[in-house]
């Protein structure tokens, strides 16, 4: 049997994906959830084989939760999204299903599942391309002890590798997150962030003061009172950035 949650907000799209899946009696339905709260916990909880996800869903998006997920299932995104993330789907082989969601389009993602399972790899492809699309850039989610916290990306002070996570700190505290700095400098505003060294990203507006620590060796002040070092390549786009 492959185990199955459905998480989605619209009671009806659940109802009609339940419909679909009694032509499929090997696939078994363990919980339904109607946002990606639900969905954490019901992922924790059931350790599901599948999952069909929407995205567009309040609190946090369906790509949001699924970025929390630490043992991701095979996920059917279930969604009205924009063409741009259809297109990252197709190129990445994770299914989808446009709503309405036709029922022989349901049938042939049904197919693929055999050759889908277990295949993260893929799902990190699609977060990572949706991530460049500007609905999904202007917060981060992240998971601490515990709790979900929303951080708009402007509460973020500056940014620090940490080794396979980055630590984004704010004047709540610090938080981490298991992505790249790559990924920070590809997808955050870069009107408004800007990398100064190979560890740091920091947002423009915190900035006080630069100043020559050594010969061609350059250090920055936030507001927090926070010194961070610069780099020869970060010391010329940030003077660039701060038309210096």
């Amino acid at each position: 049997m492959i185990r199955t949650i459905l998480i989605d907000d619209e009671p009806l799209a659940r109802d009609i994906v339940k419909y679909y899946l009694t032509d499929h009696p090997e696939i078994e339905i363990v919980a339904e959830c109607c946002d990606g709260f639900e969905g954490l916990k019901a992922i924790s909880l059931h350790k599901p084989d599948l999952i069909f996800l929407d995205i567009q869903m309040p609190k946090i998006s369906g790509f949001e939760m699924l970025e929390l997920v630490e043992d991701k299932p095979a996920v059917i995104f279930t969604t009205a999204f924009d063409e741009y993330a259809i297109k990252a789907f197709e190129v990445n082989a994770v299914d989808y299903l446009l709503k309405p969601i036709d029922k022989g389009r349901f049938d042939t993602a049904i197919k693929k599942l055999p050759s889908r399972l277990n295949q993260t790899e893929n799902t990190e492809a699609v977060l990572d391309a949706a991530a460049l699309s500007p609905a999904q850039n202007n917060r981060v989610v992240v998971k601490k002890d515990g709790v979900i916290k929303i951080i708009p990306t402007g509460d973020i002070n500056y940014l620090e590798a940490d080794d396979d996570y980055v630590k984004l700190s704010t004047a709540d505290g610090s938080f981490y997150k298991n992505k790249t700095m790559a990924y920070f400098e590809q997808t955050l505003d870069s009107s408004q962030f800007i990398r100064i060294h190979r560890s740091y990203i920091i947002n423009l507006a915190q900035v006080t003061k630069i100043e020559l620590k050594e010969k061609d060796s350059y250090v920055v002040l936030l507001k927090s009172d926070i010194w961070l070092p610069v780099s020869k390549t970060g010391y010329v786009k940030l003077k660039a950035a701060l038309g210096l």
